[in-house]
This record gives structure tokens, sequence and C-alpha cells, in this order.
């Protein structure tokens, strides 16, 4: 399978500033994500996390002129365009009854596409499944194994980049290492850009090329996850990491 090799920066978000029944929710947030990298968002419950993530995809419509995705501003890509480019895994997989290869093949079907069961044995590879789940019933599966069927049915339409909300924080340490692991593997065949909303400072520094921490909507802090959280850190990261920051 073939992916996009994007050389320019991927995204660049500049003055967003978002507001939900007359409060703010972001606040003149600027970020950079260059193509290929793992960046993590973090910062207490609240804190516009999520939100960010959805402006990214327009699941919550930005202002224009505020989020650039190789160069071009997504409010005016297609919709549908823009989300086959930016592949979102949120919390809770939103599997539906079926087969695990029923649910893979279902975003090329809405295209137009028919996935052949090489297609869906590789893309369950990608998300380091073995073939003979293909006619695994979902209902089957357990929380981890939902999780990364979620993430080849991601993969199916050949997304650049990864928007990842919490993946792993209702699974149990084990399957939260899987997951982890194979959005590392997905980083380095692929190339995929990843953005990935967490609270597990394991994942940050195990993944993570750059961090963001965000507070009360805004940016208030930002770099390499073993400077800011290291043991004689002073930033405000590290304190947010020892459960100083609420």
């Amino acid at each position: 399978m073939d992916w996009i090799d994007m050389t320019t920066p991927c995204f660049k978000v500049q003055n967003l500033s978002l507001e939900r029944n007359g409060r703010p929710v972001l606040r003149d947030v600027n970020m950079v994500v260059a193509a290929g990298e793992i960046v993590c968002l973090l910062g207490p419950s609240g804190s516009g996390k999520s939100s960010l993530l959805r402006c990214l995809n327009r699941l919550t419509e930005p202002p224009p002129h505020t989020i650039f995705l190789d160069g071009q501003d997504i409010t005016t890509i297609d919709v549908l365009t823009l989300r086959r480019r930016l592949g979102m895994v949120f919390q809770k997989p939103a599997l539906f009854p079926g087969t695990v290869a029923d649910n893979v093949a279902f975003g090329p079907q809405l295209d137009g596409r028919t996935l052949t069961a090489d297609d869906i044995t590789d893309l369950l590879a990608l998300a380091d499944m073995p073939s003979d789940f293909a006619q695994q019933p979902i209902s089957e599966l357990s929380g981890g194994e939902a999780q990364r069927v979620s993430i080849a049915r991601t993969l199916a339409n050949h997304p650049g980049s990864l928007l990842l909300d919490e993946p792993t924080s209702a699974l149990d340490p084990a399957a939260r290492r899987h997951v982890r692991e194979t959005i590392g593997k997905l980083r380095q065949e692929l190339g995929l850009t990843v953005i990935w909303v967490t609270h597990y400072m394991e994942e940050v520094l195990e993944v993570a090329d750059r961090v963001y921490l965000l507070l009360d909507g805004h940016i208030a802090d930002e770099g390499d996850p073993e400077h800011l959280l290291g043991p004689d850190s002073h930033h405000i990261t590290a304190e947010f990491a020892a459960g100083h920051l609420e």
C-alpha cells in the first residue's frame, strides 16, 4: 500500500481561538507539527486538548485561516476528503455489529472501493492483528483488540496523519502497551504524522517527539519530552506530570 510522502510541515495552527456557549475553549493557540512527527497533547481535563484535536479535522469547525494542512487552509478542503487524510481514533472504538472484515472494509466501500481479502490481511497486520481475526465477530473482541480494529479501519482510507483522542484510556496496561507499540510501528513503517491526546506519561516518554501542554485553552509549555519531564526539570509540564496542577 502506498502512502504519500510529505516533506513539508504537516500542520500549522496559528492564533486559533474558539468559544462554546460564550465561554473560551481555546485561546490563541499556535502549534506546528512536522510530517512524520508524533506530538502528544497534555493537560488537565477541560484544558482544550480534545477540542483542538476535533478542530484539526473539522468535527468542530475552526475559524478560517487558523489551521493549515500542508499549507492549505483546512476550511477550504472538502470535509470528507479532509477526514480521509486525517484518520481519527477515539477513546472508545465506534465499531458496528458484524465481523472485523466488515468494519475494516467500511470506509473504502463508502468511497466506491472494494477491499480484497489480502487488503484486509495487510491492514490487520499493520494494526498488529493476525489474518484469522478477519471473520471474528466484533462482539467477541477484547477492548485492546477492538481499538486495534479501529486503527486498521482508519488506515483503510490511507490517511497521512492519525489523530488519537486518548485511545488507550479505557484499556488495561498490557493492551495500552500493545496499542502504543502499534502506533510506533505505523510511524516507522508508513511515516504517518500522529497527534495524540493522552494523560499517560509512559506513552509520552516512549513515543512522543514533542509535547504541547494546554492549560485553560492555551499552550503553556512545549518541547522535547525528556527535557520537559526529566528529573531536574523546572518546566510546568513536569509539575503537571507530578500531579501539582489541576
